[in-house]
């Protein structure tokens, strides 16, 4: 009968740190947290690209402030061409209307066609802020409407930084869709500059209608907080409504993780774009036919990319004389869900 000298495996030495982890990740977040909030009540909310963009670096930093430089200055290179075209967006909407008199009229018919039966023949907005909007009282729906409106502003932005520090690849395929939806966006803009709900109102197209979307920061202490997003409404283009790129962005951002999540979370995910779509229609940013053209968007964007991909990879494929089956990428891989290849700049996932 064999007799086995192995010796015995060795017994385990206990889980090891997480070289990410730690003492200093919580030091360096709490830092970071306070800095925030400081920054936040003294300048106000970050609402601008370039602003924003700052924060998350900093927080990505702080996040891994074990690993080397030269993994947040590699953050840096990624994402400083995307500020750049975020902040060229912002500027070039200015332009949109050209001196023109914005769309209006079309919109309102439209909105009434698709909600007068159940609003009494008025648009959404004006209807919403007949039962829901005091003038003298700032209820908590509109404290949470405030919130939900701000987010659109870094969302977006705050999806696509733990996307890249979890799967560059991954990521370049979300940056690839989201420009093509700002693209698409702005040329709809100047092809089509058209003017939301209280600018309508504003020129006596509608009946009296409040812009509310930050109003409900002060109610809780936060007099500061909308200061940029304020400034920034007053210096932007008010005919820049037509697509509802603040809901495209909410349904974007869902839609690109929903597949990698699991099914029970889907209706908690699919309630932020509603919730968006809310917040918009009732503060007077947009009307209900904005947000359906927005969304209409954000199905085109998926589409024309995915199309895109593919192409992208069979093309390389066959100038590589490599059948796709050999080079795997028969997989359905134009989709946010699909199992990326390594990248070599990617950032190494934590150990868990």
């Amino acid at each position: 009968m064999a007799v086995s000298t192995d010796s015995p495996p060795p017994a385990p030495a206990g889980p090891t740190a997480s070289p990410d982890g730690g003492r200093r990740r919580v030091i360096a977040m709490a830092v970071w947290g306070l800095a925030f909030v400081a920054a936040w009540f003294a300048i106000g909310l970050p609402t601008d690209p370039a602003y924003a963009f700052l924060w998350i670096w900093a927080g990505t930093v702080a996040w891994n402030s074990a690993r080397p430089w030269r993994s947040h200055l590699r953050f840096a290179r990624d994402w400083i061409p995307v500020v750049l075209l975020l902040a060229a967006y912002n500027l070039s909407r200015g332009f949109a209307d050209n001196g023109a008199t914005p769309h209006a009229m079309e919109l309102i018919v439209a909105d009434r066609f698709l909600t007068g039966w159940a609003t009494g023949g008025e648009v959404p907005t004006v209807w919403l802020q007949q039962h829901l909007y005091d003038p003298a009282q700032v209820r908590w729906w509109d404290v949470l409407v405030s919130w939900i409106y701000f987010s659109h502003f870094v969302a977006t932005l705050a999806a696509a930084a733990v996307l890249w520090m979890r799967n560059r690849q991954r990521w370049v395929g979300y940056m690839a869709r989201w420009g093509f939806l700002c693209a698409a966006g702005l040329v709809t803009y100047f092809a089509y500059p058209a003017a939301p709900p209280w600018w309508a109102a504003q020129n006596g197209l509608l009946t009296e209608v409040a812009r509310i979307s930050t109003r409900g920061w002060k109610e809780i202490g936060m007099h500061g907080a909308g200061n940029l997003l304020n400034a920034g409404q007053i210096a932007s283009n008010p005919v820049a409504a037509m697509p509802s790129l603040h809901t495209a962005f909410a349904l974007f951002v869902v839609l690109f993780f929903l597949p990698s999540v699991r099914r029970r979370w889907w209706p908690l995910l699919l309630a932020y774009p509603l919730a968006m779509t809310f917040t918009l229609i009732y503060s007077g940013e947009h009307y209900l036919i904005d947000v359906l053209v927005g969304w209409a968007y954000v199905g085109m964007t998926f589409l024309v990319v995915g199309l895109a991909e593919r192409w992208w990879r069979a093309r390389r494929a066959r100038r590589a004389g490599t059948p796709a089956a050999v080079t795997g990428v028969t997989a359905p891989a134009a989709g946010p869900d699909a199992t990326p290849t390594a990248d070599r700049d990617a950032v190494p996932a934590e150990r868990r």
